[in-house]
């Protein structure tokens, strides 16, 4: 339980960073691409990636790219949303994204869907609208504009992540180096791109991003290393790390950032947490 505790708490915790990030005006993009040598470095020592095994990727470069690509456009999203939204609905949205997953399964792969998961789906898509709704007397006109576009990110981008990695992991693919490849990529791709749009470095962002590198494969370790010592348990690693994330976002986001969450952003925290057990009984 210790190491799942971890997970949800670094998960978190990027979130406040990010939120905090976004108050300062701080260049985001600065701070991810800050993050990913650190993240780099520490996959290197904690998962131990077998790099020999590299020419394995052949078949799976494509996804790896994609994942190259999202992992920090997600990222710039993320930090967008909390902005707009806050951290509760967003960090809601982004356990909502494992909805994704399962229709892709139905869809793409030929899974069959029981009655269960189109209920736990219905539950899904009725909490992000709700988490989404905002009242039109309260709204700036940027959140009116783009809080649905920013939530949706967040939550498509986190569900095709999680189908790419599964899609890699079904290659025979080892999971530590599909992520320390990955990890490189992505911020190769993003220092790239800002060097070619000539950004002004923020010294401060910068440092931000050793912090956020830290906490983002701190999240990842912990939550492997909860399935691997509850092997015999996973639905306790499941709810636990969903509802978890979800259970702690409320909390700092309205104790601590003062978010203001109406009747129908509580119906949809609560759905949320509805749809992570019904998919998990399913």
């Amino acid at each position: 339980m210790m190491y799942l505790t971890i997970a949800v708490l670094c998960s978190v915790a990027v979130s406040v960073l990010l939120k905090i990030l976004r108050q300062k005006k701080m260049d985001i993009r600065q701070t991810i691409v800050a993050g990913y040598p650190v993240a780099f470095l520490l996959t290197w020592i904690l998962l131990k990636p077998d790099v020999g095994a590299i020419h394995a990727l052949d078949s799976a470069w494509g996804i790896i790219i994609a994942l190259g690509i999202l992992l920090p456009a997600v990222f710039i999203i993320l930090g967008r949303a909390i902005e707009a939204v806050g951290m509760v609905a967003t960090d809601a949205s982004q356990r909502l994204s494992l909805i994704i997953p399962i229709v892709a399964a139905f869809l793409l792969f030929g899974e069959v869907l029981t009655g269960t998961r189109v209920l736990g789906l219905a539950l899904g898509f009725l909490a992000l609208g709700a988490l989404v709704y905002r009242p039109k007397q309260t709204d700036t006109p940027k959140q009116t504009k783009y809080t649905p576009l920013w939530l949706f990110g967040v939550w498509a981008g986190y569900g095709i992540i999680d189908i790419l990695f599964k899609q890699v992991a079904k290659q025979g693919t080892a999971f530590p180096l599909t992520l320390f490849v990955s990890f490189g990529v992505a911020g190769l791709l993003l220092l790239v791109y800002l060097l070619v749009t000539r950004v002004r470095w923020q010294a401060d962002a910068l440092v931000a991003g050793l912090l956020l590198g830290a906490l983002n494969m701190g999240n990842i370790y912990a939550y492997v290393r909860a399935h691997q010592m509850l092997s015999n348990s996973p639905s306790i690693v499941f709810t636990g790390m969903n509802v978890g994330v979800i259970a702690v976002a409320t909390l700092i986001g309205v104790g601590v950032f003062k978010e203001r969450l109406n009747r129908i952003n509580l119906v949809g925290l609560l759905l949320a947490v509805c749809c992570v057990g019904v998919l998990f009984l399913a």
